[in-house]
């Protein structure tokens, strides 16, 4: 099991409200005081995904602020699954490619989108309906058009550097890689 507390359902800021069809059926409250915190629970997520192929083809909501851990956090998963070199920020790119052994990954990043059609617009549908693991950062502004996740990351920023990161199972992949 990914080492985390269970949280009480708690109110949420309107950006991150949860479509009904959303419902979590897992919830988990990660803290970090530190960056090591961080890849911890990077590496148990990786291990979840070794352990159990069939999940590494997940979809990978990250929300939060500009600079709450996103794609530190990314980094450290991706470095826990194998990727070798260097790893990018898509923020300019909208969308960087990696490969660990058998498993494609695709890091997203829409924090320049300015309408949800965008990601139709730039063909990322065919990219989202391939086989692998999706990191989705700033979802909400490809609005309708994102496929549903399976893990939902809620990144909070805390006074003393610290983050709490809600973590949301919504489907039973997501589940599967909590438990």
């Amino acid at each position: 099991m990914i080492a985390g507390t269970p949280a009480a359902h708690e109110s949420m800021p309107a950006e991150l409200q949860i479509d009904a069809a959303d419902t979590p059926r897992m919830q988990l409250r990660w803290h970090w005081p530190d960056e090591a915190a961080c890849a911890a629970s990077a590496a148990a997520l990786a291990a979840a995904m070794s352990a159990h192929p069939e999940n590494r083809d997940a979809t990978i909501e990250l929300h939060g602020p500009l600079g709450a851990g996103k794609t530190t956090f990314v980094r450290h998963l991706l470095r826990a699954l194998g990727v070798s070199g260097r790893i990018k920020s898509p923020t300019y790119t909208v969308v960087e490619p990696y490969r660990a052994g058998e498993l494609d990954i695709s890091h997203f990043d829409f924090y320049r989108f300015e309408d949800a059609r965008e990601l139709v617009d730039a063909g990322l549908r065919e990219t989202f309906a391939a086989p692998g693991l999706k990191l989705v950062e700033w979802p909400a502004r490809a609005g309708a058009w994102r496929p549903r996740a399976d893990l939902r990351l809620e990144f909070e920023p805390q006074a003393d550097e610290s983050r709490q990161v809600r973590v949301l199972a919504l489907t039973p992949r997501g589940e599967a890689l909590l438990a």
